[in-house]
């Protein structure tokens, strides 16, 4: 097997592509029903924040690396307790989505700080225990060869519902007079239905996948003993080091927002065009990166956010300014959500595969916690396009870094 900078995978000669597994279709519609509820409340937050609560900049940036970053302390935990308990991915997941799905109705009695970065904190908290097991049944149901476009299928489907929450908070914004709080209601009520769904049509157990060979003892000991792999250890720095230049979606609003003045009631459309450009393009880039290289796509993700930190750096204020940055910003996420996890999959044994992922996931949310935090203080003292321009700057240094050292030595085949 060949070096993680390329992730390439031969087909063998006549054979066709499997079809996409049922559990990844399953999987996909419980993330698109979470993500409405979760987009719901995303495409409000900010403004309800920094303009309906008066936060600064800084507790924004306080709050939003809690909302992105505090699962990276649990991830790990539900990566453990996955392969721990022989391979009980899906109940893991389920007690994830269950504690995100109590957290949304709390929402509507917390008015300070405070008690809504605990409300955060306890929902990404949830996130962290169901995302490793989660994208381990999706890697462990496919095969090496067709990885990236079950990740990809994956995540259009849960963009879908990105693209789709936004929209219901629009309207409910606009239907209702305590729209806040509406929003609130009823994301609450969509993500138990979400909750619903994995109990009664995700397949439980192993789904057939982990074979004896493939085993590791799931013990603490072996988890920590991943980072000693080298190419998995290299995959995780590289996705530290672009997570600390990675700027969270709701400055990226924020600060387009400010370029174009948007009014506030049009603010929670402004993911709609992320949501959109990711939904058309996560399928196409995952078999991109099944044929040419996993990697290669990975970093070309990121060559697309810094084309969106540059458009917003310059004085263009033509009415294509918004449509192009979120394009970038959409092609960003299809070409590195999933595919980071297809080409970590290749690296990690199946017997901790939820762990392995959960290494990865847990350095990269880390890295973005802490771009929230410096991202929401330079903005503070610096201004927004000084923070922004220090961002795009350690943006192209660390791919730079990350183009040498993960370019293989020869293509990799299985």
């Amino acid at each position: 097997m060949g070096g993680p900078g390329d992730g390439a995978v031969r087909h063998p000669a006549g054979r066709r592509r499997a079809a996409v597994a049922p559990t990844v279709l399953a999987l996909g519609t419980v993330s698109l029903i979470t993500d409405v509820s979760s987009e719901m409340v995303t495409a409000v937050l900010p403004l309800y924040l920094v303009a309906g609560l008066g936060l600064s900049p800084l507790g924004f940036g306080l709050l939003d690396g809690v909302y992105n970053g505090f699962s990276a302390v649990v991830r790990l935990a539900g990566g453990h307790l996955a392969d721990r308990g022989g391979g009980r991915h899906k109940w893991v997941a389920g007690l994830g989505y269950g504690v995100s799905a109590l957290c949304k109705p709390l929402l509507l009695l917390a008015h300070t700080l405070t008690p809504i970065g605990l409300i955060l904190a306890a929902d990404r908290t949830g996130k962290g225990l169901r995302t490793a097991p989660r994208d381990a049944l999706i890697s462990l149901s496919s095969p090496p060869e067709s990885r990236g476009r079950a990740f990809g299928v994956h995540r259009a489907m849960d963009t879908a519902g990105a693209l789709l929450g936004p929209l219901v908070a629009f309207w409910i914004l606009r239907a209702t007079v305590d729209g806040y709080d509406a929003v609130f209601t009823v994301s609450a009520c969509v993500a138990v239905v979400g909750v619903l769904v994995l109990v009664l049509f995700v397949p439980g157990g192993r789904s057939g996948a982990v074979t004896a060979a493939g085993r590791r003892r799931p013990t603490l000991r072996a988890a920590l003993a991943l980072l000693r792999t080298r190419d998995l250890r290299r995959i995780t720095v590289c996705a530290v080091l672009l997570g600390l230049a990675t700027v969270s979606d709701s400055f990226v609003y924020l600060l387009l927002q400010r370029r174009i003045g948007v009014p506030d009631r049009w603010f929670a459309l402004l993911p709609l065009g992320t949501a959109a450009a990711f939904l058309l393009l996560a399928v196409g880039a995952g078999r991109l990166a099944d044929r040419l290289g996993r990697w290669r796509v990975f970093l070309a993700g990121h060559v697309a956010l810094l084309a969106a930190y540059g458009l917003l750096l310059t004085s263009w204020h033509d009415t294509a300014l918004p449509y192009a940055v979120l394009l970038l910003h959409g092609a960003f996420y299809a070409a590195t959500d999933g595919v980071l996890m297809a080409a970590a999959s290749d690296r990690v044994p199946e017997g901790l595969r939820s762990t392995g992922l959960a290494v990865v996931q847990t350095g990269q949310a880390l890295a973005r916690f802490a771009c929230s935090l410096l991202f929401g203080a330079a903005w503070t003292v610096w201004g927004d396009r000084t923070a922004l321009l220090a961002s795009a700057v350690a943006l192209a240094v660390c791919a730079a870094w990350c183009s040498l050292t993960l370019r293989p030595a020869r293509e990799a085949t299985v």
